[in-house]
């Protein structure tokens, strides 16, 4: 039997065996049967190995060089190193929907095999939610999206090749990471739902997936932001967001995981905002597929998009519907139940703070959706108005608009700015009320921070407005954590002899969720500290020759020529540039333009960077003339840039000090 054939009769026996562990899950809840329970338990964890079985069937056929598979003619070819071979399972539509099922049913066997004795009420019900999510993948897989399909005549001798722009270390672990924090979704989803389904919408539920819910959000974080590394040095446009439609399908659910993340901490506290919570859980699913289908669809224009598919298109649409429905009917049905225990008592407190902080995400996710999909909103209003002119009463069907980077940067900065001022505000302020006296104590010193950095830099000539509010809000929040670490530490040096650096370990240790949350805080914090150089950004496009130069800000860029090179896979032409500051030369940078031999019509752009604490020298090509020397290039300078990736490496240690959070920790040790 070939590989495709075993391939296809897995999938079709994970269908099925999903239907059925998801029926038994429902019927064993209904008729508290544990034998019933106890078979749809086993289905899921069968769908798991069944998903995995394919997935090493798939792999097998890129390692081996099967071209009668399709997916694997279209993506891979002998020339590729194995490692990009392996990559190419999810580096094309068919695969990354295998790859979502066998995460998924991963995610599922854990969380039901982890709750099974701590939520025994919760669990079938959550099993039949996960099992169902199976088995709608399983089925595009079967009937519209087989990685499996072959050739049935005439079978290539050689691969296509995977994507150039794909062959990079930084495409190997973003996507995954995206995937991980993308699918993992589903568990809360599936335990929220089952809270509503038995009426135990207490705060339990959500502590069973809060640390599911964390490390969600870890791994969208860490698939962001190597998103943004790949674009920074292998697009060579001198940016790391664009706001292209499949950069934004990645941070909608960020948005909403990270308001949940927030929000729970009342409810845990006060009993407050149960409605807020279970349907940030719902909206947080129902965005990763609401994501899935504007990347595998065709319904947005995006060098990152699979490709146009109708059919998916109409599929997906029917099954987010179908969520809407299901979910929000849910949630009405159990309003009673959802009141709050307390209520909000001024708006001088965390729980008004963190209300604040839960709109500006919902408004940001909203605005970024709204805006990513009115070009392709504006297009099915053209096909609708000249198919049916006199029907809708459109006699102008108009045109598609295009909307860019700066329509979002106007609109996100001062939504981002409001963000980062609350971070600095909700430690500040005290749960129920905060009174006169505490709120001078508390605010003074990152008031007096923040003004004394914004007049500091007025008087350096730094007058940008976007870059001194963000410096200064900047300013603020980072003296709000300093201050809070420094009052922990001096109470613990108070009840117990020990240095500082012992006492911040054990405040850390202690109440690793309140201290990690401020970790992370940091890191943000830090990352803006990037986002604010990018004010005082340096761009130059010129055409050099070799021994030409030119200058850029304080440097001076020389052309000291190029190399014409190849190897097995590609051809490559490198330009040596010479970076030269106060007449002496820094570095040399290699910026080049790389032709695969199965792709020639898709060059890379490979950057090259000088890179210090307060900058990045950025020189990218993108054409030359080997026989007169002739060199296009972009030239640029980006203030405090690495900032933000070290921003990330502080916001990634203190989440998972997060996830680290011992049972004892109670919502007394929140953030």
């Amino acid at each position: 039997m070939s590989i495709a054939t075993l391939g296809t009769a897995s999938i079709l026996l994970l269908f099925v065996l999903s239907l059925a562990s998801a029926g038994f899950s429902a019927l064993g809840a209904a008729r508290r049967s544990e034998r019933l329970i106890e078979a749809g338990l086993q289905g899921a964890y069968a769908s798991f190995a069944l998903a995995a079985f394919a997935s090493s069937l798939i792999i097998y056929g890129f390692v081996a060089g099967d071209y009668s598979i399709q997916y694997v003619q279209k993506t891979s070819d002998a020339a590729m190193p194995l490692f990009y071979k392996i990559t190419s399972f999810w580096g094309g539509l068919d695969g990354s929907m295998l790859f979502w099922v066998l995460l998924h049913t991963l995610f599922a066997s854990l969380a039901l095999h982890a709750n099974r004795d701590r939520h025994r009420e919760l669990v079938p019900h959550a099993a039949a939610v996960l099992s169902v999510i199976t088995a709608f993948f399983a089925g595009l897989l079967l009937f519209i999206k087989d990685p499996f399909g072959v050739y049935l005549l005439d079978i290539p001798t050689q691969g296509k090749g995977l994507n150039p722009l794909l062959q990079n270390l930084y495409m190997i672990v973003h996507p995954p990471s995206l995937y991980l924090g993308y699918v993992s979704l589903a568990v809360p989803y599936a335990f929220g739902m089952a809270a509503l389904i038995t009426g135990q919408v207490d705060a339990a539920w959500q502590r069973s997936v809060r640390r599911w819910t964390l490390f969600s959000w870890m791994f969208l974080t860490f698939g962001l932001i190597l998103g943004g590394l790949w674009a920074y040095e292998e697009l060579g446009w001198g940016g790391y967001w664009a706001w292209d439609p499949v950069e934004n399908a990645g941070l909608l659910p960020w948005f909403t995981v990270t308001a949940f993340l927030h929000s729970i901490m009342i409810q845990e506290r006060r009993g407050m905002m149960k409605v807020w919570n279970v349907s940030l859980v719902i909206v947080s699913f129902l965005l990763t597929i609401v994501g899935t289908f504007m990347t595998r669809s065709g319904v947005v224009q995006s060098v990152h998009a699979f490709g146009a598919d109708p059919v998916l298109a109409w599929t997906f649409g029917g099954f987010m519907l179908a969520i809407v429905l299901f979910s929000f009917g849910l949630v009405i049905w159990r309003l009673p139940l959802l009141r709050s225990r307390g209520e909000l008592e001024s708006v001088l407190s965390r729980e008004f703070a963190f209300l604040v902080n839960n709109w500006l995400f919902l408004v940001a996710a909203i605005f970024v959706l709204g805006a990513t999909m009115w070009p392709t909103f504006t297009e099915w209003r053209m096909i609708l108005a000249e198919r049916y002119p006199d029907l809708l009463g459109w006699q102008d069907p108009g045109e598609r608009v295009t909307i860019g980077a700066p329509f979002f940067n106007r609109y996100m900065r001062p939504l981002g700015l409001s963000l980062l001022l609350l971070t600095g505000v909700g430690p500040l302020l005290a749960w129920r009320k905060t009174s006169q006296v505490n709120l001078v104590k508390q605010f003074l010193g990152p008031l007096v921070a923040g003004a004394l950095t914004v007049l500091v830099l007025l008087a350096l000539g730094l007058g940008s407005p976007w870059g001194l509010a963000c410096f200064g809000l900047c300013a603020f929040t980072f003296w709000t954590i300093v201050q809070e670490f420094y009052r922990g530490v001096a109470l613990r040096r108070r009840q117990r002899p020990q240095s500082v650096l012992d006492a911040l370990i054990g405040l850390v240790l202690r109440a690793r969720r309140r201290y990690g949350g401020y970790i992370v805080h940091l890191g943000v914090v830090l990352m803006f500290f990037g986002w604010a150089g990018n004010a005082y950004k340096i761009e130059r496009k010129t055409t050099l020759r070799p021994g030409d130069t030119t200058e850029l800000g304080d440097y001076v860029i020389r052309h000291d020529g190029l190399r014409a090179t190849e190897d097995w896979q590609k051809e490559m032409i490198t330009a040596h540039i010479a970076v030269l500051k106060d007449g002496e030369q820094k570095t040399t940078l290699l910026p080049a333009r790389w032709w695969y031999f199965q792709l020639p019509e898709q060059p890379t752009t490979e950057v090259s960077r000088y890179m210090t604490f307060g900058e990045d020298v950025y020189v990218s090509i993108q054409e030359v003339d080997m026989s007169t020397g002739w060199t296009q290039m972009s030239l640029y300078i980006n203030p405090l840039v690495n900032w933000i990736w070290f921003g990330f490496a502080v916001m990634l240690a203190g989440s998972l000090i997060c996830v680290g959070t011992r049972k004892s920790d109670g919502p007394g040790e929140d953030a």
